[in-house]
């Protein structure tokens, strides 16, 4: 389940369906995204064909990350069985 959000406009998305804050091309894969991860226990249950899960390093090691679109992804990590700090950024 996801507990936590570090970015306001996606955890907005995700509470209400607001779109302010979420790129215009990307609220149907987030929403699908999103789901997932709250049904989620652990990060490998994000491990969905073309959503390229993978582990993060440096500033960021601990967390995963998921593609959304070009630059954009979903990042998280996990505090026992909940998803918790989910980001979403343009962090290339």
């Amino acid at each position: 389940m996801i507990k936590s959000f570090r970015h306001k406009g996606i955890e907005a998305f995700f509470k209400t369906g607001s779109r302010a804050g979420i790129n215009p091309a990307h609220p149907s894969k987030l929403r699908r995204q999103l789901g997932q991860l709250n049904e989620s226990s652990v990060a490998e249950h994000m491990k969905v064909h073309g959503w390229n899960l993978h582990p993060l390093t440096g500033d960021l090691a601990g967390h995963y990350s998921v593609w959304v679109n070009g630059n954009w992804r979903m990042t998280f990590t996990f505090e026992g069985e909940d998803a918790v700090l989910v980001d979403y950024q343009d962090y290339h």
